[in-house]
């Protein structure tokens, strides 16, 4: 049960969130830097 939701949370995040591969993030704004770990949070959980 968790690792759906994990999985969909992934999936949605791939849709809406903006995708921050390409910069560096040294540079990333706080805001942006909170998405990235977000994204990550949500990533690392849907793979246990």
């Amino acid at each position: 049960m968790r690792k759906a939701f994990f999985k969909a949370l992934v999936k949605l995040n791939n849709l809406v969130m903006p995708s921050l591969y390409k910069k560096d993030p040294m540079t990333l704004s706080t805001f942006q830097k909170g998405i990235l770990g977000f994204r990550y949070w949500a990533l690392t959980n849907s793979t246990k």
